[in-house]
C-alpha cells in the first residue's frame, strides 16, 4: 500500500488545490486529506521534490529561542519517530538518527548567552538540553578543538532523509498528484478564489495552498497579494567519501559563525549561510558558489569548519577527497518564521516562508494549515499569520 497516485492530466475541478511537490506541499496534502478534504497536489517540475528539499541538510531539533518553533517541531517529531504509523504507508522511510545537535563556542562573550538559552530551554520543558564545560565537551567529542569553551549539546536531535519523508507523506495523504503542472495564476470573483491557472489548464476550486517555496511570493503576487519573503542562496558542499569524519557525530555547528557539519552518505554535509547575503529573485537553477567551499574548508578562513574541529585542516592540506555542491534557496520572512494560514483573499492560503525550518516544521505546520482550512483553528490563534507584526529577529537558520 502507499503508491502515489499521479493523473496524466489536470482534473477540471478540485475541492483543495495545493500548489508545491515539495516537503511543506506534501504535508499539507497529507493532513488536508485527513482532515477529510479531497485536494489535488500540482508540481511544476517533473518530479516531486526535486528542488528545495533534497537540497536542506536533512535535519531536526528542539533546541530553539522561542516556545512557538520548538513547540511545532516538537509535533513534528512525534510524525518522524512514528512515520510509518502515522502514514500507514510502508514505502518510504526517513530513517531517523538521533545523533545529536551540538553547539560550540570558542567565544567568551557567547558563554553566557548560551547557558541564558539553555535556562530558558529548561523553562519551557525542554530539560534535557545539556550545558558541556570544556573538559566534558573533548570528554564526549575528542574531535572537538582544544580552544573549545562550551557547548550546548542534546542528544535526541537528529537527521532524516528529507526525500522520503515527502514522498512517503504524499503516499500516505492518498492523494492526486500531477506534476509539470505549473501553476500561473489565479481567477478571482466577488466570493474569492474562483480557480488555480496552470499551464496545462483552470482547475476550479474554491481553495487554494501556495507551498511553493521560493516561488510563493511571485505566484501570490498574480493574486494581488504582496508576501514578505526574500529568497537567499545557499550551498551545500557533500564529501560522499570521507573517513575522517566520524560516522556517530552529532550535526556540529559553530555558534560562532553559524558553520556547520553532519555525516551524510559515506562522509559529511556542509554548510554556511552568509549573514551577508543578498536576498534575490527566485531561481530554478542556482548557481554554485566555489568561494563558499574555500571559505567553509580552509582553515585561514574565518568560518572555516576546521575551528571547531581540527580534522578538517588535514582533509583540506590533503586535498584528495572528492566534494560536490548541491544548490537551493532559503525562503526568508522578516522574522524568520513561517507564513501560514490566511491572504486577503477568500479561499487562498499560504504555508511558506519556512527560514530554513522547513523539514522539521512541516508536519507541524501541514497539520495547522488543515486546520485553519477546516475552521478548527480560528485565525486569531494562528502566530504565524501573514498578518503579523513582523519583528526582525537575529537568529540561526540551520
Amino acid at each position: 500500500m502507499g503508491a502515489v497516485r499521479y493523473l496524466d492530466e489536470p482534473p477540471v475541478s478540485a475541492e483543495v488545490v495545493i500548489i508545491g511537490g515539495g516537503i511543506i506541499g506534501a504535508a499539507t496534502a497529507f493532513y488536508a486529506a485527513r482532515a477529510g478534504f479531497k485536494p489535488v497536489l500540482i508540481e511544476r517540475r517533473p518530479a516531486l521534490c526535486t528542488f528545495t528539499t533534497p537540497a536542506s541538510t536533512g535535519a531536526y531539533r528542539l533546541q530553539f529561542d522561542n516556545l512557538e518553533e520548538l513547540e511545532v517541531v516538537r509535533e513534528s517529531v512525534e510524525v518522524f519517530l512514528n512515520f510509518a504509523d502515522v502514514t500507514r504507508q510502508s514505502i518510504y522511510d526517513p530513517k531517523v538518527r538521533r545523533q545529536g545537535y551540538l553547539w560550540v563556542t570558542l567565544d567568551e562573550k557567547r558563554v553566557p548567552r548560551q547557558r541564558k538559552l539553555i535556562e530558558q530551554q529548561h523553562a519551557w520543558g525542554l530539560s534535557d538540553v545539556e550545558l558541556l564545560d570544556a573538559g566534558e565537551l573533548r570528554s564526549r567529542f575528542p574531535y572537538v578543538s582544544e580552544d573549545a569553551l562550551q557547548a550546548r549539546w542534546r542528544a535526541e536531535d537528529g537527521f532524516l532523509d528529507p526525500k522520503a519523508l515527502t514522498m512517503g507523506m504524499v503516499a500516505g495523504a492518498r492523494t492526486d498528484v500531477v506534476v509539470d503542472c505549473g501553476a500561473v495564476g489565479f481567477d478571482v470573483d466577488g466570493t474569492g478564489v474562483a480557480a488555480v491557472v496552470t499551464e496545462r489548464g483552470r482547475i476550479s476550486t474554491r481553495a487554494a495552498v501556495i507551498a511553493c517555496g521560493p516561488f510563493s511570493r511571485m505566484l501570490a503576487a498574480t493574486a494581488g497579494i504582496d508576501l514578505p519573503l526574500t529568497m537567499v542562496a545557499r550551498q551545500k558542499i557533500v564529501f560522499p567519501h570521507l573517513a575522517d569524519v566520524p560516522a556517530g557525530a552529532p550535526m556540529t555547528i559553530d555558534d560562532d559563525t553559524g558553520a556547520h557539519w553532519r555525516p551524510y552518505l559515506g562522509g559529511a554535509a556542509l554548510l554556511f549561510t552568509d549573514p551577508e547575503t543578498q536576498g534575490g529573485p527566485p531561481l530554478e537553477h542556482v548557481p554554485v558558489d566555489d568561494r563558499n567551499v574555500f571559505r567553509l574548508l580552509s582553515p585561514d578562513s574565518d568560518v572555516s569548519v576546521a575551528r571547531v574541529a581540527p580534522f578538517w585542516r588535514a582533509v583540506w592540506e590533503r586535498n584528495a577527497d572528492v566534494w560536490m555542491v548541491q544548490t537551493g534557496q532559503y525562503t526568508m520572512s522578516p522574522d524568520k518564521r513561517p507564513l501560514l494560514g490566511h491572504t486577503d483573499v477568500p479561499g487562498l492560503f499560504v504555508n511558506t516562508g519556512d527560514s530554513g525550518h522547513g523539514v522539521m516544521t512541516s508536519p507541524a505546520l501541514g497539520r495547522r494549515l488543515a486546520d485553519l482550512l477546516s475552521g478548527r483553528e480560528a485565525a486569531a490563534d494562528n502566530p504565524f499569520g501573514v498578518d503579523r507584526v513582523f519583528i526582525p529577529r537575529d537568529v540561526d537558520v540551520l
